[in-house]
């Protein structure tokens, strides 16, 4: 998984579905852990904005297929209406590649399948409320490694030459699942020196977070799918 690093203190959720039982069932689980807390509910897309922005959440759990307005045009809308501090985390009960990838262009941090366990939803919830992104390995692969290169790219080509070549390698770690302490391992340098390059790459390339800079790294030509790690 990119993003390893989890929220500590009480993480303020929001969880938004069309399936009353599903919500339900989500806020009832979440509700047992100590460190995370239910700020909202809501039923559809357009209720979900609203409740984000009088609870203001760390986190929104959103499902993607949602009436009145789906969950990508929802994470849109409270990402930009909380000027980035809240956090979003993707649920469908569908593996379209179409569907992740406009989840991860519209700024969500995370996405899993309904399917997945409850340790699998908790250490979800965690990493993308600390601001990490968390998508799994078979994502990284098949979303972005397919369809960056079948859509018109969002960063002009000329964008990997503002990069230095130190923030180009950094940001290649980055889409290969590295950590800020591995990518400093592999490159013998510093945390602080890894973090200086993320915050300077992010800056000359308008990245939000570490999903963003793992489709860049693809939509710039830096990665390929099926690269290998080593």
């Amino acid at each position: 998984m990119i993003g390893v690093e989890e929220q500590s203190g009480v993480i303020r959720t929001l969880v938004a579905d069309d399936q009353a039982v599903v919500r339900t069932a989500f806020v009832n689980l979440l509700n047992t852990q100590e460190d995370i807390e239910i700020v909202g509910e809501a039923a559809d897309g357009v209720e979900a904005v609203r409740v984000a922005a009088e609870t203001r959440p760390d986190l929104a759990l959103l499902d993607i297929r949602m009436p009145h307005k789906n969950g990508i045009e929802a994470a849109r809308e409270i990402l930009s209406g909380s000027g980035g501090a809240t956090k979003v985390l993707m649920l469908t009960t569908f593996g379209l590649d179409e569907y992740v990838y406009d989840a991860l262009a519209a700024g969500a941090a995370g996405f899993l399948l309904k399917d997945a366990t409850f340790p699998e939803l908790l250490h979800a919830v965690r990493v993308v409320a600390a601001g990490n992104a968390l998508l799994s390995p078979e994502i990284t692969k098949r979303v972005i490694g397919e369809f960056v290169h079948a859509r018109a790219s969002r960063l002009p080509v000329h964008c990997a030459g503002e990069l230095t070549t130190r923030e180009a390698e950094v940001l290649i770690l980055i889409a290969r699942g590295l950590s800020n302490a591995e990518i400093a391992s592999r490159l013998t340098i510093t945390d602080h020196t890894v973090k200086t390059h993320i915050n300077r790459l992010f800056a000359k390339l308008e990245l939000r977070d570490r999903a963003q800079a793992v489709i860049a790294a693809y939509e710039l030509g830096l990665v390929r799918a099926g690269d290998r790690t080593e």
